[in-house]
């Protein structure tokens, strides 16, 4: 926007010194507006000119309509004074071209309309919108809420629908780019927002979205709008995006909400599996440290029994080279004192008893056999 530009009268004009030049010649300022003409000159000017042209020369009623016309002229030359409030920015046009901008609260001055206009804005202003609902107003606040369903419902990566409400915040950081640069500004920003609002939500699933990921989804969307109107150009900044309201659409609330249950039972089943699995696994661990430990006691106790049943088979061995005999007679003793360590004996002696028929009390024995057994 900045540079030269040509005015209406031929002369060049530079926007950031503010060195244009009127139609009568006096140069306009920056900011604050140029310097109005010489309003006596103008006036001396105008009122010969029209003793010159009215009949009755220098009659009265010449110079009543003559002082009528300067008056007229003197309300239009006035017409170009205007207030500029803190936090207010007045952009100066000339024959419909920017420029200058004045950003400094006072009092300024523009060539009256047509030749110059002046649109003063309210920069620091937060304005809001909203999406997927309108509000009604009465009396200075609001009555009632509406939803407007074309706007608020969204389909989710999941392939679910939500119903959102948001309130869009935003302020003015360019007044010329806000004026200058797009057209129909609140229409615009509005599809910038549905448009971010919707790519966001079908990148996320729905319960998050209707639970503790709101404030990331809005964040999301405010990063997606500002991007794309920086974009644009418009002059716009974006303060907050909320949303208002995030819940099922109620044509799938039932079915969602069996979904649930059936999440939240999963999750159940899934929190006892996972005590069990605390509890169990510990003591499985002790049960296999300790079948091990067996294990190796029971392999040392066998190499070690293997080892002593080697050493004593060579030891006979080697005794039984040396004596043969007595060591048949030695190995059948101890073979069977072995056998019958834990047996009922009964010694006869073939050499007594003179003819006489030995008693055997049979059932006695056999009781007593039972008996061991049993113990």
């Amino acid at each position: 926007m900045a540079g030269k530009r040509k005015n209406p009268w031929g002369s060049s004009s530079n926007d950031d010194k503010g060195g244009t030049k009127g139609p009568w010649g006096s140069g306009s300022g920056q900011g604050g507006g140029g310097e109005p003409p010489e309003l006596d000159e103008m006036l001396r000017k105008a009122h010969e000119n029209f003793r010159q042209v009215m009949p009755g020369g220098d009659g009265g009623g010449g110079k009543i309509f003559g002082l009528i016309i300067i008056g007229f002229v003197v309300l239009w030359l006035a017409s170009g004074f205007y207030v500029v409030n803190p936090g207010e920015h007045a952009v100066i046009q000339r024959f419909g071209e920017w420029t200058r901008t004045q950003a400094d609260p006072g009092l300024g001055y523009h060539l009256p309309a047509p030749i110059e206009t002046a649109t003063v804005i309210n920069v620091e202003e937060i304005r809001k919108m909203t999406i997927g609902f309108s509000e009604a107003y009465g009396r200075g606040r609001a009555d009632g809420r509406r939803d407007v369903p074309e706007e608020s419902l969204m389909l989710t990566s999941d392939r679910n629908i939500v119903d959102l409400d948001l309130e869009i915040q935003w302020n003015i950081k360019s007044s010329e780019e806000y004026l200058f640069e797009i057209n129909d500004q609140e229409n615009t920003i509005k599809k910038v927002a549905e448009s971010a609002i919707r790519e966001v939500v079908g990148q996320t699933n729905m319960f998050p979205i209707i639970t503790n990921e709101r404030q990331n989804v809005a964040d999301r969307t405010k990063e997606i709008i500002q991007k794309n109107l920086d974009e644009y150009k418009s002059g716009v900044n974006i303060t907050q995006v909320l949303i208002e309201q995030a819940e099922v659409h109620p044509d799938v609330q039932n079915a969602f909400q069996d979904v649930q249950s059936a999440k939240q039972d999963a999750e159940d089943v899934q929190n006892r599996a996972e005590a069990y699995r605390a509890d169990i696994l510990p003591k499985a661990r002790g049960q296999a440290i300790q079948m091990i430990q067996e294990a190796e006691a029971y392999k040392q106790a066998a190499i070690a029994r293997s080892n002593g049943d080697a050493d004593r088979f060579n030891s006979v061995y080697q005794a039984y080279l040396s004596g043969k005999d007595v060591t048949k007679e030695r190995i059948y003793i101890e073979t069977m004192e072995s056998v019958l360590r834990n047996s009922q004996k009964i010694i006869l002696d073939e050499n007594s008893g003179n003819g006489v028929v030995p008693y055997l009390p049979l059932n006695e024995l056999k009781s007593t056999k039972t008996q061991n057994a049993q113990n």
